[in-house]
C-alpha cells in the first residue's frame, strides 16, 4: 500500500508536555487511561514507627495503610473495614500536590558535613518522609490491570498499597512501578491507601538533590491483553531524502488464563495525523505470556528531525482481540541520522558541533520539584543562547524534559548515574535504556561520570558489561564515559565507542590523544567550570561572591575559550559546559555563607552573568557586543577601570560620554579588555564587522531605586493546577534604567486563581526562604513563580517594596 503522503510540518508543542510513548484513548470500553496521579497528597516529615495489624478473613489479613500518629504513641498500619478510614491524626500531615520537594522549605545549617562531601547538600539537612493518599477504584475497572508508577522520588523509597508491601526502590532518579490490581479494593468493597516512606538520609551525587516524590506519578488501567511497559522501539535504519524505512518492534503482553490471537495494527502518522503507512499483523499469545512483533513501514519524503526542525512523526499502536479493541498505544519518534565519527559529529549527514551544556534539575524557588514549565523555560533560555545541545548531569532526567527536547530541538547526552555491573545497577541502567530509547533528541548514552576506577582493569571490566548490556538494548546510539583521568590505549577508553573529555583543554590531553590515537571518536563531555556571581565584579569572600572578572579555575578555561577549540579541532564533536545554570549544593570556591554554585552561565533563576554573551556571541550569528561591569562606582571618579567586553564582531569600539576612548580589532573566541578613566554619564560599546557598524551596547549610570517593574514571560495560563508563569522583577530609577546595585526587600501579594509557588534572586549566599511571599532584590533583580489553580479568571499579582513605586501584572487563567 503506497498512500499519499502529505507534506509534513514541524510539528512542536510546548504547551502539553507528552512522554515518548504515551497511551491514547481507545474505545470507551477498552479504554487505556494515564490517569496523573499528582494531586491531593497528604505529607509527613520525620519517621514514624510502622506495625503491621493483621486480621483474619479479611483479603488475607493486611488490609490497609492509614498511618495512626498520635503525639507520644507509635505509628501503626490500621486495619480498616470496606469505606470506614482508620483514626489517624491529620493535623500531624500536611496536605500537597505533586511534584514536591520538602528539603526546599528546610532552614539553613551551618555544617560542612551535611552530604557526600563539604557542603555538598547546600547546608540543608536530608531526612526522611511519608506520603499518604486515599483513593477509589471504580467497580468497572474490576478485571484490569491497574498500575502506578514513580516518575522519581529521591530517595530510598518503600510503598504499601493496603496495607501490602508493595517493594523498595533505592533509586532517586528512575522511576519505580508496582502492579496494584490484586491489592486495590474496587466499588463498594471501600477506599484505597498509598502509602510511600522516603529515606533520603543517604545521598547519590555531591549536589542538592531534593527530598521526597519530586517528579509525577502516573496510575495506569489497561486490559490483561496490553502492550507492555516500554514496549515499543521505532528506529530509522535506512533514511534518504525519499524514503525513510521505519521499524516498529512491539511487545505485546497476554495476562489471561487462555491463549490469546490478536491483530496488531501499526499506523505511522504524521504530525498533522495524516496516516502515511498501516501495517498489520496477526499473532498467537500463550497464557500469561510475552511476544515482540517486528513491523516494517515507510515514510515518503522525511522531514527530518533536528534542533533547527524539531519534526515529530508517530506509531499509533492498536491491540484487537477478535475483532474488539483491547488496547492503545502511542510512540513519538523522529527521522534523523547521527554519526560520531573520527572527524567529528554528524547530523543528518552533515558536520553539525554540538553547542552544549551540562545540566543539575533544580532550579529557584522550587528545588528539584519543577513543574513542567520550569523545564521548558530553562530550554528556552538555553535555546536563546544558541545552545543545541543538553548534558543531564550527572543522572537520568525526569521523561517530561526529554518530550521537550523532542518537541523543541535539543540533542541529549543522557546519562546514568553510576559506574556499576552489579545487578540493581544493570537493572537501572535497562530501565533507563527501554524508557528512553525512542526519543530522537538522545543522541548518545553516557555510562558514567568521573568514577575513580576510570582506567584501570577493574573499571574496565565493570564499563565493557555495561556497554554490552546497552548495545543489546539499542544499537543506534553510541555510548560513551565522562572521563576526568585514564585515558590510554585499550582497556577503559577502548570499552565505549566514543571517548569523554572532562577538562582536557589544560594540558591539551584531546589534542594529544588524537595524534596518538588519529580513529578514536572523541567529544568534550565537560568544559570551562568557570565560577562567577552574577552582577559581582570584585572577590568577595566575606559575602561568598566571585568575580566575573575571575581567571576561573585551574581545571576550566575561559567563558567561550573552549568553543575556540571546538572550531580549531572539529574531530572534537562538540562540547557540554559546566553548567547552564548554577544548582544548590557544591559551593565553589568558597563555601559558607554561600549555598549554591557559581558555575552557571545563567544564574539559579536564568538570569544571565556576564560569561553568558561569550557563548551567545559564539553560538548564533545576531551581532552581538557586551561590556562589564555596570558604569555606577560613586567615588572612582577619575579613576582607571578596568572593562572587559564579548563580541562576534571583528572591531570594537568605546566610548565615554561620546569620547572615544578605544578602536581596535578582536580575536574570535577570545575577551577585550582594557583600562578606561571612570566617569559618570554613559559607556558606549559598538561593534564592527567590514567596517560597518552592526552592534552596540549602551550602558549607563543610574541614580536611586524609584520604582518596580513586573515582566512575566506569559499573560495567560491554563486553569490546570499545574501551569506556571515565571515574573522577573527588576529595580529601576526614575528614568527606567536598572539599577544594576539595588537590594531592595520586595513583597508580593496575590488573587485570584493562582498561588506563589516559589521565589528566587541568583543570590548564591541568600539565606532566605524560597517559600515566601518577599524576596530581596539581588543586583537589581528577583524572580516570583506563580502557579494557576483549576478554576478561570484572573490572577492579580502585586509588587512592592517601601521606598519604591510599585507595579501590578494580571494573568488570565482559562
Amino acid at each position: 500500500m503506497k498512500p499519499y503522503i502529505p507534506k509534513v510540518t514541524i510539528f512542536l508543542r510546548l504547551a502539553l508536555v507528552l512522554c515518548a510513548c504515551i497511551p491514547l484513548t481507545g474505545t470507551a470500553q477498552y479504554r487505556r487511561s494515564r490517569e496523573n496521579f499528582d494531586n491531593h497528597w497528604q505529607f509527613h516529615k520525620g519517621d514514624i514507627a510502622i506495625k503491621q495489624a493483621v486480621k483474619a478473613g479479611k483479603q488475607g489479613g493486611l488490609t490497609d495503610a492509614n498511618v495512626k500518629v498520635v503525639e507520644g504513641e507509635e505509628a501503626i498500619i490500621a486495619y480498616t473495614d470496606k469505606n470506614k478510614v482508620a483514626d489517624y491524626k491529620p493535623s500531624d500531615w500536611t496536605n500537597v500536590n505533586l511534584p514536591h520537594d520538602w528539603l526546599i522549605e528546610e532552614p539553613f545549617v551551618h555544617d560542612d558535613n551535611i552530604g557526600s562531601q563539604p557542603a555538598g547538600n547546600g547546608y540543608r539537612s536530608p531526612g526522611i518522609g511519608f506520603y499518604r493518599k486515599e483513593f477509589e477504584v471504580s467497580e468497572a475497572d474490576l478485571g484490569r490491570k491497574i498500575t502506578i508508577e514513580f516518575d522519581g522520588i529521591f530517595r530510598n523509597s518503600t510503598v504499601w498499597v493496603n496495607g501490602h508491601l508493595m517493594g523498595n526502590y533505592p533509586s532517586g532518579y528512575l522511576p519505580s512501578y508496582y502492579d496494584l490490581t490484586t491489592v486495590l479494593r474496587y466499588g463498594k468493597e471501600g477506599k484505597n491507601v498509598i502509602l510511600v516512606k522516603v529515606d533520603a538520609t543517604d545521598y547519590e551525587g555531591w549536589w542538592y538533590e531534593g527530598c521526597g516524590i519530586y517528579r509525577h506519578v502516573w496510575l495506569s488501567k489497561t486490559d490483561r491483553l496490553h502492550v507492555a511497559r516500554f514496549g515499543t522501539f521505532v528506529t530509522t535504519p535506512s533514511v534518504s531524502d525519499n524514503e525513510a524505512v521505519v521499524s516498529v518492534k512491539t511487545t505485546i503482553q497476554n495476562e489471561y488464563k487462555e491463549a490469546k490471537t490478536i491483530t496488531l495494527v501499526s499506523k505511522l502518522v504524521d504530525s498533522k495525523g495524516a496516516v502515511l503507512n498501516t501495517q498489520t499483523v496477526l499473532q498467537s499469545i500463550a497464557p500469561f505470556d510475552q511476544v515482540e512483533i517486528a513491523q516494517t513501514g515507510t515514510i515518503s519524503q522525511p522531514q527530518r528531525w533536528s534542533p533547527e526542525t524539531p519534526t515529530l512523526y508517530k506509531i499509533l499502536t492498536e491491540v484487537s482481540d477478535n475483532g474488539k479493541l483491547a488496547d492503545t498505544y502511542e510512540t513519538t519518534f523522529g527521522v534523523r541520522t547521527i554519526a560520531l565519527t573520527a572527524e567529528g559529529f554528524f547530523l543528518n549527514g552533515k558536520r553539525y558541533p554540538i553547542k552544549g551544556t551540562a545540566n543539575h534539575q533544580d532550579f529557584a524557588g522550587v528545588g528539584v520539584a519543577l513543574p513542567d514549565k520550569l523545564n521548558a523555560y530553562r530550554l528556552k533560555l538555553l535555546k536563546e543562547m544558541g545552545s543545541n545541545g543538553y548534558r543531564t548531569a550527572h543522572h537520568p532526567p525526569t521523561p517530561e524534559l526529554l518530550d521537550l527536547c523532542d518537541q523543541m530541538g535539543m540533542l541529549v547526552m543522557d546519562e546514568n548515574r553510576l559506574l556499576t555491573s552489579t545487578h540493581d545497577g544493570l537493572q537501572e541502567l535497562k530501565t533507563l535504556l527501554y524508557r528512553d530509547r525512542n526519543h530522537p533528541c538522545i543522541f548518545m548514552w553516557s555510562l558514567e561520570n568521573e568514577e575513580s576506577l576510570e582506567g584501570n582493569v577493574t573499571g574496565t571490566r565493570i564499563l565493557e558489561k555495561m556497554v554490552e548490556t546497552a548495545r543489546k538494548i539499542d544499537t543506534t546510539r553510541p555510548t560513551t564515559a565522562a572521563m576526568n583521568h585514564g585515558w590510554n590505549d585499550g582497556g577503559y577508553s577502548d570499552a565505549v565507542d566514543v571517548v569523554g573529555y572532562n577538562y582536557g583543554q589544560r594540558g591539551m590531553q584531546y589534542v594529544k590523544d588524537h595524534e596518538k590515537f588519529p580513529q578514536r571518536k572523541m567529544i568534550v563531555s565537560e568544559s570551562t567550570s568557570y565560577v562567577a556571581t552574577r552582577g559581582e565584579h570584585e572577590d568577595n569572600k566575606q559575602k561568598g561572591y566571585v568575580s566575573n572578572f575571575g581567571m576561573g579555575l585551574s581545571w576550566g578555561l575561559q567563558p567561550g575559550q573552549d568553543w575556540k577549540h571546538i572550531v580549531q579541532y572539529p574531530y572534537l564533536s562538540g562540547t557540554f559546559v559546566w553548567s547552564g545554570f548554577d544548582y544548590r549544593g557544591e559551593p565553589t570556591p568558597y563555601r559558607w555563607p554561600c549555598v549554591s554554585s557559581h558555575f552557571g552561565i545563567m544564574d539559579l533563576c536564568g538570569f544571565p552573568k556576564d560569561g553568558y554573551y561569550a557563548y551567545k556571541a559564539a553560538w548564533t550569528d545576531t551581532p552581538l557586543v557586551h561590556v562589564f561591569p555596570h558604569w555606577n562606582w560613586p567615588g572612582k571618579e577619575g579613576k582607571p577601570m578596568k572593562m572587559r567586553g564579548y563580541t562576534n564582531c571583528d572591531e570594537v569600539e568605546w566610548l565615554v560620554n561620546g569620547k572615544r576612548v578605544l578602536k581596535r580589532k578582536v580575536e574570535p573566541f577570545e575577551y577585550f579588555e582594557s583600562d578606561v578613566v571612570y566617569q559618570p554619564g554613559q559607556f558606549e560599546a559598538r561593534g564592527y564587522k567590514g567596517g560597518k557598524l552592526v552592534a552596540r551596547e549602551l550602558i549607563q549610570t543610574t541614580t536611586a531605586p524609584a520604582h518596580l517593574t513586573l515582566s512575566p514571560d506569559v499573560t495567560s495560563l491554563k486553569a490546570d493546577g499545574t501551569d506556571v508563569a515565571i515574573i522577573n522583577i527588576a529595580i529601576r530609577d526614575a528614568k527606567g534604567r536598572v539599577v544594576p546595585t539595588a537590594s531592595n526587600l520586595v513583597r508580593f501579594s496575590i488573587s485570584g486563581p493562582g498561588r506563589i509557588i516559589g521565589t528566587g534572586n541568583g543570590d548564591p549566599s541568600s539565606h532566605e526562604p524560597d517559600k515566601a511571599s518577599q524576596r530581596m532584590a539581588f543586583n537589581g533583580y528577583c524572580q516570583v513563580l506563580v502557579q494557576s489553580d483549576q478554576s478561570v479568571g484572573d490572577i492579580r499579582l502585586r509588587a512592592t517594596s517601601e521606598t519604591l513605586k510599585g507595579a501590578e501584572v494580571i494573568l488570565h487563567v482559562h
